[in-house]
């Protein structure tokens, strides 16, 4: 291949994926995930973290705090005052977008919710994000909640979705 058509083609990829208006970053949201709370108050579950520019571990992306995890753990304990919604496997969703959620198209409205991993016997409280796609496509889960679920980063887990009333 001619140097001039490589030196072209490095530049139309490298600029596909810079930034997030770039096609490697398309739909990518730059902001946490929100739910409505009992008030109709619009709100992120979690803090939204600043990944380090350097991060390339999953402790480094993984921005919730210990105490954010360990109330995302105690909130799914499936006490009542909830509707199943169904099962979805899951993918690992954008490792820079903070949070504790899944998007799914199994809602149509942010909601508060819980997704159980029957494979481990885990469960975590995520914020339920709709996702644009047909109820059978499958769903995105964040980083922060499919290490809670203690499911392979790498796997695409089978998972039972509650949205929390």
């Amino acid at each position: 291949m001619k140097p001039v058509k490589m030196l072209f083609i490095s530049v139309v990829l490298g600029g596909c994926a810079a930034g997030p208006g770039g096609l490697l970053g398309m739909g990518q949201s730059e902001r946490a995930p929100q739910v409505a709370d009992g008030n109709g108050q619009i709100h992120p579950r979690t803090r939204p973290g600043d990944t380090p520019a350097d991060a390339r571990t999953a402790d480094e992306f993984d921005t919730t705090s210990a105490e954010e995890r360990q109330r995302a753990v105690a909130e799914a304990t499936g006490s009542g005052g909830e509707t199943a919604l169904g099962i979805t496997i899951a993918s690992l969703g954008a490792v820079g977008e903070p949070g504790i959620w899944l998007k799914t198209p199994l809602v149509d409205a942010p909601a508060t919710g819980r997704v159980e991993y029957p494979e481990k016997g885990t469960a975590v409280a995520v914020d339920l994000v709709p996702l644009d796609a047909a109820p059978g496509a499958g769903s995105q889960i964040s980083l922060a909640a499919m290490r809670l679920i203690e499911a392979d980063l790498t796997a695409l887990p089978e998972l039972r979705v509650f949205r929390v009333d």
